[in-house]
């Protein structure tokens, strides 16, 4: 190496020094919670297993306690793990943290829509649209008649299976999505319908591509509030997440149930004891079926659908259990680590009913159940999807016994992926109907 090549590397050298030197007495003056140090660019991202991210969000509390800041590339960002931490962001200080963290592929939509809206107009928008689904029907009663009527339907398409093996994930899609377009349009579609079939493909392709890590950032002009486009995300906002969280918790649930058939036969046995075979299941059967809402329950918290929440922002400077989060701050409070608590929930990897069962086999509520998040931005669609899910799970079980096409012991559960989203594996089944 040349004179000249010697001289340039020890000057980028000095020059990297100087940056991290600037870069950790910038980091150091801020009252922030305890994290790893970041590098200049791309932060904390070599702390991380992009593959699941998740872990290493409950590894590093292991190291700097249940407040840590991370780095995710330039973007600061503030982790809640564990109950207390996670209840307080979202509970006691709802309105610290109520703005919705950035989420680059879906910068876009940022200041339009519920889910993604980061601006002046969301708390409006949810307002409104709670409303105007109320008026539209969408109370308990309404609901209720309404994935009654589309269970039946699904029964019939499974019935017409004939007992081959199939895919269920076009099928247990076309339920939730039939419910959502009835509230919304007044419209069903049929199960070999184009359209139907094009929005459940491409709801599982956009869950799946959610499902990575948020490393970009982008940035557009705000528009106008409530423009035409702004109700057609809104509507695309409720459609997508009325159809695609609740199908993908049934289909994550019916192969949790082939792997432990033992369950699955303690739910016929409960079913016939309080349905019997030709009632249709209603909501108040839930109150004589405890070990259905028990393996309802265990299903949500087992498969942890969205285990690191959808991104918060601090609305304001906020003192937080001595820190000081600045404005602006991306705030992830982690539902796994409720979810999967190992006081609240003994043996949390195993998939346990009981963990919702109290000595007398009655249903135990748990505070830790926060699959839907809590607070402002709670999912708006809580209630219909624990209808949905009850009501579809059970009248699927009411008139089929679920065959694997492999032994129990070989199913894997394990996620095919780990992000937003845990995507369960692909698989096929048959359903036999019961005498």
């Amino acid at each position: 190496m040349g004179a000249l090549g010697i001289t340039i590397a020890l000057l980028v050298w000095v020059v990297t020094l100087l940056l991290i030197s600037i870069w950790k007495q910038l980091y150091s003056s801020w009252n922030l919670p305890p994290g790893p140090f970041p590098l200049p660019i791309i932060g904390n991202l070599l702390q991380l297993d992009i593959k699941d991210i998740p872990k290493s969000f409950t590894r590093l509390a292991k190291r700097y306690g249940p407040v840590f800041t991370l780095y995710l590339g330039s973007r600061r960002t503030v982790i809640l793990h564990g109950y207390k931490a996670v209840k307080e962001v979202l509970l006691t200080h709802k309105n610290e943290f109520s703005g919705r963290g950035e989420i680059p592929v879906f910068q876009e939509y940022k200041d339009k829509g519920i889910i993604f809206n980061n601006g002046p107009t969301w708390k409006d928008v949810r307002r409104f649209s709670l409303s105007i689904l109320r008026d539209y029907g969408m109370g308990k009663q309404g609901n209720e008649a309404r994935i009654q009527r589309e269970a039946q339907f699904l029964v019939q398409e499974l019935r017409n299976t004939q007992g081959r093996p199939f895919d269920p994930t076009f099928l247990l899609g076309c339920a939730p999505c039939n419910v959502i377009s009835d509230i919304l349009f007044h419209r069903r579609f049929d199960y070999k319908d184009k359209t139907i079939l094009r929005l459940m493909s491409l709801f599982n392709e956009n869950f799946y591509l959610l499902s990575t890590p948020w490393l970009q950032e982008k940035h557009r002009e705000k528009p106008p509030m409530y423009t035409m486009e702004n109700i057609s995300v809104t509507l695309a906002d409720l459609f997508f997440a009325g159809t695609e969280t609740t199908s993908t918790t049934l289909r994550y649930g019916l192969l949790i149930l082939m792997k432990y058939p033992e369950v699955e036969e303690k739910l016929h046995e409960e079913i016939d004891r309080v349905i019997g075979p030709t009632r249709i299941p209603a909501i108040k059967d839930r109150l004589e079926m405890p070990y259905m809402d028990a393996v309802v329950h265990e299903i949500q918290r087992f498969i942890n659908l969205v285990p690191s929440n959808l991104p918060h922002e601090a609305t304001q400077d906020t003192m937080f259990r001595g820190y000081l989060i600045p404005k602006g701050t991306v705030v992830i409070p982690t539902l796994d680590s409720l979810l999967y608590d190992s006081q609240e929930f003994p043996d949390p990897e195993q998939f346990k009913p009981e963990h919702f069962l109290n000595e007398n086999g009655k249903f135990k509520y748990s505070d830790y159940f926060k699959a839907f998040s809590a607070g402002k931005r709670v999912c708006v669609g809580e209630g219909l999807a624990r209808m949905e899910l009850f009501l579809l799970l059970t009248a699927i079980l009411q008139n089929f016994n679920l065959k694997s096409l492999v032994e129990p012991k070989d199913i894997d559960l394990k996620p095919i992926t780990i992000g937003f989203g845990c995507v369960p594996p692909h698989y096929k089944l048959c359903v036999i109907p019961r005498s």
